[in-house]
This record gives structure tokens, sequence and C-alpha cells, in this order.
């Protein structure tokens, strides 16, 4: 979740194309002339001592054809007791991850389809250990004005370690996404519907606590069924008064709820809400997040037009 309002609304929505520069860490194909000379940045605390962050900046070139965007990703993991293989304490450790992203979109002329792409370095430290990637996203998006919907379609981390932490290569977390969004015409919402994780169609995982024991005294897993595993594709989010100065977000991560739900309990995991608050050339917006019934997390963040 690079944003507030991107938090809100489910986490994985890549249709927004609007003034918000932080969606360009997304998608690539939304940055476009609103977010001219924007400069966003986000705080968050998520678990125990873990926080993370984001900023954002982009940049008009050509005002009818490129914008430039670059923004940076954070998250500290906080400190950790270090023991050896006997129990015995050693120093304490940190850990941390961080992105640094280039990011270019291209209108095409006399048309409302957006290309762009996000060149990024990726830094992860842990102890004494150090891994250094690169990676590239990929997207598009097209603005269809008469009907008020956008198409969106993303590759987000295809790329490779340079430097691994201690000689195995591992893979980078390559997804592919897309998503449709629509302003109704007598409402004034904005919904949104991201597939997520589409170049893996099996994304389900059985929940240990549904198993059924058996007269041997073994155990048979729960089998998830089609349509539940389709479901955890899912994304959905809507955004109440999208274009005026204050508004209310929404949204529901199917995955999120299924594997982080506890049984036989209300838990209102996968939910998240948020609002946005303009002032002149400031903006405030603020989300929370529903994890589990033990752990939820909330993010700030602040975007100022500098013209």
């Amino acid at each position: 979740m690079t944003s507030p309002r991107q938090a809100a609304l489910g986490g994985k929505t890549i249709t927004l194309f609007d003034y918000d520069v932080n969606q360009g860490h997304f998608n690539p194909a939304s940055i476009n002339s609103e977010m001219h000379n924007q400069l966003a940045v986000n705080y968050g605390s998520y678990f125990g001592e873990i926080s993370y962050g984001t900023a954002a900046y982009a940049y008009t070139y050509d005002r009818h054809l490129q914008t430039f965007h670059a923004g940076v990703n954070y998250i500290n993991y906080g400190t950790f007791e270090g023991r050896d293989e006997n129990g015995l304490e050693t120093a304490d450790f940190t850990g941390s991850e961080g992105a640094l992203s280039f990011g270019y979109s291209y209108n095409i002329p006399f048309s409302n389809f957006y290309v762009g792409v996000n060149a990024k370095l990726i830094t992860s430290t842990l102890e004494s250990y150090t891994s250094f990637g690169g990676a590239i996203d990929l997207g598009c998006i097209y603005i269809d004005d008469r009907n008020d919907i956008n198409y969106a379609f993303v590759i987000r981390n295809f790329g490779t370690q340079f430097v691994t932490y201690a000689g195995t290569r591992e893979k980078l977390p390559l997804e592919v996404m897309a998503g449709i969004s629509q302003l109704l015409e007598n409402v004034p919402i904005r919904w949104h519907l991201t597939l997520e994780n589409l170049q893996q169609w099996n994304v389900a995982f059985s929940n240990p606590a549904r198993a059924e024991g058996t007269l041997d005294g073994g155990q048979n897993e729960e089998k998830v069924s089609f349509f539940n595993n389709a479901l955890r594709h899912v994304v959905v989010g809507a955004e109440l008064f999208p274009e005026k100065s204050f508004n209310i977000r929404v949204g529901y991560n199917f995955r999120r709820s299924e594997e982080l739900r506890i049984l036989d309990q209300r838990h209102f995991s996968g939910i998240s809400f948020g609002v946005g608050l303009r002032m002149n050339s400031i903006r405030f917006d603020y989300s929370y997040s529903r994890y589990t019934v033990a752990a939820n997390t909330s993010l700030f963040g602040l975007m100022i037009n500098l013209d």
C-alpha cells in the first residue's frame, strides 16, 4: 500500500487517473499532467515496531504527451534480539527494505490510451545480510470519457536480484493485475474492481482450523472451492464524492479476509476505509485497514501542490 487512498480502496487499485501522484507507484500508466509538481509523503505504523512510508513527485514535460514520476518506498522492521545456535544472547540487529523508482507515462496521440513504465532499484538488509535488485513495472490504462469508465492492466516487479543474501538467487514477486472503475452517472460514487495475482490461478491456502479428523486419527485438509479461490483474486472499493474537496473511501480485500479470519468470531478482516480533505494546495489523507481482531493499521498522508 503506497498511500492512504490506495489502502482505503482495498490496497491494489490500478484504475485511479487524476491528481494523486501516489498512484504512479502502482500503475505507471496513470502518471498524468494533473500530477504536475505534486509532492506526496505518507507514513504508517504497522505491527509492533514495524513502520513504513512512501514519497512521490511528478513533473510534466509536455502537457499533452508525457509526464515523469519519481518515488521512494521503505519499510523498517524494528530491532531484533540476536541469539546464537545455543540460544545465548548476542548483539541486537535490525532489518529494512527500500525501493527507488523512476516512472514515465506516454499518451498515445489523438487517443485516450496511456502506457507507462517504472524502473525500480530495490535494496534489503537483515542483520549483516544484504540484497540488491532491479525491476520494472509495465502498465496501460484506457479512459472512456463518454461512459466515465477506466480500464487498466499492469505487470509489476518483473526483474531480478543483482546481489543475493547468501548466494541463493530468489525470484521477485511478479504480479499481473487487471482493473476497471466507473463514475456513476447520477450518484457521486466511483467504484473500483481489481483482479490481482492473475499470473497464478490457485492462490488459496487451506485453513488448518477447518481440517476434519478421520477415523484413523489423521486429518483431511480443507478443500477450497473453485468459487472461493476465484474470489481471492478480487479487490473492490468505492469512493464517495471523488471529485470534491472532501471524500470518503471504503474497500474490501477478499483474500485478506479469508486468510486472516478467525473461525466462530466476528472479525471484519479485509475491510478498509478512509477519508481525504483538500484545503487550498494541501491535501490530507487517512486510512484504516482491518487485518485481524488483534492487528490493524493506520496510514497518514500529505500531498502538496508546489504550484
